[in-house]
């Protein structure tokens, strides 16, 4: 098991992989540097095998994809995962360790918003969709997370070996920070400082594609980690429209004549009325099922605990 483990998972970025290796190396020496090439045409393997880092491969394409890859593969007490763009300076990585290592966080996020990212941006619509995806996780699930979408981040041993990865692509950091915050995680923010990619550098997220991916998977998070809110917003909404057209239209008048004008809207409305009540209640049932799962996740933690203290003893005796 590695002390501390940098990964990098890369799709053609020859122009900075080199440094961004080196970097790390000459801020964490004692740390292996793990360069995950998910099909570069650019030789980018090649240029970090040069630098001196662990070159692997996953060939499914996505960046949820070869985070699967990495978290599966690597045993570490401490994790760095950043990106090989070299936009995330390698200064901020001992800080985010020791905070892993001496104060037990589990999930320390690289805040790029807090200082320089609005500046170095160039893309006015990312800014946006960043400071959009923030302001929803944290009035959804009540967190204080200052950078939902940030690739610099680190992780502890259980965190990675507990963290069912299901996006297979730039969703994956919203996906993990609302994992974390559901499962009451240890959570921790860094300031960084953000700088935005050389010229000649392209990214790879696509503002509106992906940007609608990660609404979709904040939406679809919503649904299975917070059930009871998420059908019970569903039934208000649902008793509202009905109460918009059963009281003008069937209430008001009976009390005034005695009598149902609009029978259709009556009818309408109480199916209305039964959808609300069939929401309301399926939420209750999901969210009785997702705290079951909270007590295994739990029973599961505790034991995967003791699996790493068993390991630490083994690599002493070894």
């Amino acid at each position: 098991m590695d002390k501390i483990a940098v990964m990098v998972p890369c799709y053609n970025e020859a122009q900075t992989v080199q440094k961004v290796v080196e970097d790390f190396k000459r801020v964490l020496p004692d740390a292996t540097i793990y360069v995950y090439d998910n099909n570069s045409t650019d030789g980018t393997d090649e240029l970090a095998r040069k630098a001196g880092a662990v070159v692997c491969y996953e060939y499914q394409q996505g960046k949820g994809n070869v985070v699967r890859r990495m978290f599966q593969d690597i045993d570490a007490e401490c994790y760095i995962m950043t990106d090989g763009d070299d936009t995330y300076p390698a200064e901020f990585a001992p800080e985010m360790v020791d905070k892993i290592l001496n104060k037990r966080m589990d999930m320390v996020v690289g805040d790029r918003l807090s200082s320089t990212y609005f500046n170095e941006n160039k893309r006015p619509f990312h800014n946006f969709g960043n400071s959009l995806v923030r302001f929803c996780i944290n009035h959804i699930f009540k967190s204080n997370i200052k950078d939902i979408m940030t690739g610099y981040r680190a992780f502890s041993y259980r965190f990675v070996k507990t963290f069912p990865v299901l996006s297979r692509g730039f969703e994956i950091e919203t996906e993990m920070t609302i994992h974390a915050i559901s499962v009451n995680m240890a959570l921790d923010n860094v300031v960084i400082e953000y700088r935005d990619r050389p010229e000649g550098s392209e990214s790879k997220l696509n503002t509106f594609s992906d940007g609608f991916k990660v609404l979709r998977t904040i939406f679809n998070l919503f649904k299975n980690y917070k059930p009871f809110q998420f059908f019970s917003l569903i039934a208000a909404v649902l008793l509202l429209i009905d109460a918009a057209f059963f009281v003008p239209l069937v209430w008001i008048p009976f009390r005034q004549t005695g009598l149902v004008e609009h029978f259709p809207t009556l009818i309408v409305c109480g199916f209305t009325a039964l959808a609300a009540l069939l929401s309301f209640f399926n939420g209750m049932v999901l969210d009785s099922i997702k705290q079951k799962e909270k007590r295994e996740f739990e029973f599961r933690l505790s034991l995967l605990e003791t699996i790493a203290k068993l390991a630490k003893r083994q690599d002493k005796l070894d």
